[in-house]
């Protein structure tokens, strides 16, 4: 059963800025996820820009935004094909619990100058 549903937009230029602005990206993203996109990646403000969607996207599928949540909390990583999945951590993790989903499904683009992401929370009927 579907328990909630976030979509949210970023503007890949928005992202561009925050590379030019130091320790900003440190304060949105967790090490891993910052480790893995600045490493030589050729289109690192699209990929923040989507990832930072996704972390947007979470809490409007809560219901409750980011109230509460740490961005920092909340990792978006990909598996070895590539697949976005979200890692949650303390307070992010925390929150999942309180909503009574169990499962969470992602879904990430980007197309030039726009990312958005799409997040489904699921639990068992």
């Amino acid at each position: 059963m579907i328990t909630g549903i976030g979509v949210d937009v970023v503007q890949v230029n928005r992202m561009n800025k925050w590379l030019e602005k130091k320790g900003l990206l440190e304060k949105h993203f967790h090490n891993d996820e910052l480790s893995k996109i600045l490493n030589g990646q050729k289109n690192a403000a699209r990929s923040l820009a989507a990832k930072f969607a996704a972390k947007e996207a979470f809490g409007k599928a809560l219901g409750t935004g980011m109230r509460g949540i740490s961005l920092k909390d909340i990792l978006v990583l990909n598996n070895e094909n590539g697949k976005p999945r979200l890692v949650l951590l303390d307070t992010a993790r925390k929150k999942f619990e309180e909503s009574g989903a169990q499962k969470i499904h992602v879904s990430l683009s980007h197309e030039r100058e726009y990312a958005a992401a799409v997040i489904i929370l699921e639990s068992s009927p």
